[in-house]
């Protein structure tokens, strides 16, 4: 029986595709289970009409996350923070902290879970943090940590 998969199913499916499956494994499982439908014309068309719809969004959604690495590569942002002895920040710079400061600054808002450190911050001074959108797209940002004055 073929069948249209609505949900992923492992070893058999993903949602979109339309696969020959033994008629009782559809009929017992997948169908009440509504993980499957039978493909006829329309489920066919249907599905590949949703498909479409999300390669758009995928598309677009693409295009935004380059754009936003190209405005964003080679960016200055500052942070103040407060200071002890010999330059030691109290605290750390996490890249919580971080992200709040890039929408601060540019209005463009990051996941801190983008952001690339090797450790956290916990000295004045220059840092590069990447920002990596995904495994093929990222964008580096100069960091520059400063004193916070006492007023």
């Amino acid at each position: 029986m073929k069948v249209a998969f609505l949900k992923d199913v492992p070893g058999r499916g993903k949602t979109g595709d339309v696969k020959e499956v033994n008629d009782g494994y559809a009929r017992n499982y997948l169908i009440p289970n509504k993980l499957a439908m039978p493909a006829s014309a329309s489920v066919t068309s249907e599905i590949a009409a949703k498909q479409a719809a999300e390669d758009r969004r995928k598309a677009k959604a693409e295009a935004e996350m380059v754009q936003l690495a190209k405005e964003l590569d080679g960016t200055n942002v500052s942070i103040k923070a407060k200071t002890g002895a010999k330059d030691k920040l109290y605290g750390q710079v996490t890249t919580t902290v971080i992200a709040a400061e890039i929408e601060k600054q540019t209005g463009k808002a990051i996941d801190k879970r983008k952001l690339e450190m090797a450790e956290p911050i916990r000295q004045l001074g220059s840092y590069e943090v990447v920002i990596r959108f995904n495994k093929d797209l990222s964008s580096k940002i100069n960091l520059i940590i400063t004193t916070e004055e006492n007023t």
